[in-house]
């Protein structure tokens, strides 16, 4: 076990693990080894000595009362205070004696049992990094290479070291993806399943996809110059976005959209032909809801707790609500109201008048 700090230093630079994480593990799989061999019911410690590098194992004994009977008889991990002095006359009651077991005298048996120990925990270790990786990844876009699709339709594509899955709900409604395809995604969750292996769970319909790829494809998104506030989408067939400048010379809807909505034309593309809105965000709820019912035009809004009453022309009305009610939907969804439409023209309040409910959309469109 000469130079051990040497083997410790080996391991962490091959697997990029921390130094300490190492020293741990060894020390940790020394332990458990020590209880195989020696049996489980006695007290060990490893030590690392840094500056001789090498691993020493210790047992553990308790100094206890002379007259702790019990004790005394029943269990080898502990001894009287007159036979601790013997050995050590500056012991008191409560203190640890450790006697030091050669590593020389484990045998092949005990070498065999701590491979597999550091093996294991090693790779633990691994596991955790890779873990800590891609939680601190996530909502982030990534893109990787299809390795399979199951039985339920769930696609599993390869991202750097890890195997990741799209499953069916979060795949864009009529896109198919085969072996070898490389596809861009999400980073929804990461979480430890029933088995103990890691999952990471893709999408493709999150509105963080949408913001992920808009980073990407937008310069000024990325270096914080454009801000996104607020995304909704409808995955696959529209979405609303909602963005805000921190420069004064900068559009922000402007650089978002791009020249000719080239930049935004990419992204819709990428999104399976997704048509997306974007409108400059405000602080004004009231202007905010008037913008996010764009294309139609809004004469006036107000808000009342989670309501917003939105009063329009009746020719408008149709654009407001948009084909099948989306984009009042979408309107909704990012500003978080219950919008209700009421035209100029209407004799009576309740009259004429469409409403739409952002929470009970939240089981459906879900990040």
């Amino acid at each position: 076990m000469e130079r051990v700090i040497d083997i410790i230093e080996s391991i962490a630079n091959e697997k990029g693990l921390a130094l300490n994480d190492v020293k741990d593990a060894i020390k940790l799989s020394l332990t458990k080894t020590a209880k195989k061999v020696y049996g489980e019911k006695y007290e060990y410690e490893t030590q690392i000595d840094d500056k001789k590098k090498i691993l020493q194992l210790f047992q553990k004994v308790l100094v206890v009362p002379n007259n702790d009977e019990q004790l005394l008889v029943s269990d080898e991990n502990h001894i009287c205070i007159k036979e601790a002095k013997e050995i050590d006359p500056l012991i008191e009651i409560g203190d640890e004696l450790r006697y030091e077991l050669p590593l020389d005298n484990l045998g092949r048996t005990a070498a065999a049992t701590l491979h597999k120990e550091l093996e294991y925990h090693i790779q633990r270790l691994l596991e955790q990094q890779i873990f800590e990786k891609y939680k601190n990844r996530v909502s982030k876009c990534v893109h990787g290479i299809v390795t399979g699709v199951d039985a339920e339709e769930s696609t599993y594509i390869d991202v750097d070291e890890v195997r990741c899955v799209l499953p069916r709900k979060n795949r864009i409604k009529g896109e198919k993806f085969k072996v070898g395809n490389v596809v861009k995604s999400v980073i929804r969750k990461v979480f430890i399943d029933k088995s103990k292996r890691i999952t990471v769970e893709l999408s493709r319909t999150s509105p963080k996809f949408l913001e992920a790829l808009l980073e990407l494809e937008v310069p000024e998104i990325k270096d914080g110059t454009v801000i996104i506030q607020k995304a909704a989408r409808i995955p696959g067939d529209r979405a609303k976005l909602a963005v805000a400048s921190i420069h004064p010379n900068v559009d922000a809807v402007g650089a978002t959209v791009g020249t000719r909505g080239v930049r935004i034309n990419a992204i819709g593309k990428e999104l399976h032909g997704e048509n997306i809105d974007c409108i400059e965000y405000s602080p004004v709820a009231e202007i905010f809801v008037a913008r996010a019912l764009a294309p139609a035009l809004i004469s006036n809004v107000k808000i009342n707790a989670n309501k917003a009453i939105a009063t329009l022309n009746s020719e408008q009305k149709s654009k407001a609500i948009g084909k099948n009610g989306i984009n009042i939907r979408l309107a909704s969804m990012l500003t978080g109201y219950e919008i209700e439409l009421i035209e100029e023209n209407s004799k009576k309040a309740g009259e004429a008048k469409t409403a739409i409910d952002p929470n009970a959309l939240k089981a459906l469109f879900k990040d």
